[in-house]
């Protein structure tokens, strides 16, 4: 044999656990104890309560409430999912969203949206008999709209 061939054989090991990351979302259990934590309770609470006062009565017959339940829905939802976000700390984890813009923007747009949908529901009070149900209802949501607040503090 001329030239004997030597191979070189190159072995690595590595443990399967290298490969997988763990995460794990914190919970702020101290949150509903800030005043921002007590004015996000506050509008679910609220929020809720208009959506149930006017989803309640016969809404569909004045056009004017559809506009006060998608208000009030869509900002409900929205509401919650930032209750999630800041309950998680998920904000923590997120550092490319400017979190002070956002929650400016979506109280400023709450509350705007908010004012008008009283208004609406306020006008449109009129169309109920008073002593009924949708009457009470209806003045009773016009009163329920949640505070807004300012989550910039978070």
């Amino acid at each position: 044999m001329e030239g004997a061939a030597t191979r070189t054989v190159i072995t690595s090991t590595s443990s399967s656990t290298d490969n997988f990351s763990t995460s794990t979302l914190a919970c702020d259990r101290h949150f509903f104890r800030t005043a921002s934590g007590l004015l996000v309770f506050a509008e679910i609470v609220f929020g809720l309560l208009v959506w149930m006062l006017i989803a309640g009565t016969e809404y569909f017959r004045v056009s004017a409430f559809g506009w006060v339940m998608f208000v009030a829905i869509l900002y409900w939802v929205l509401t919650v999912i930032f209750l999630i976000i800041y309950l998680t700390m998920a904000y923590n984890r997120i550092p490319q969203v400017p979190w002070t813009t956002v929650g400016l923007f979506f109280n400023s747009s709450a509350t705007v949206m908010y004012v008008v949908a009283a208004a609406v529901d306020a006008a449109s009070i009129s169309h109920a008999v008073k002593g009924r149900h949708n009457y009470t209802c209806w003045v009773a949501s016009t009163v329920g709209k949640p505070p807004q607040t300012s989550q910039t503090d978070i």
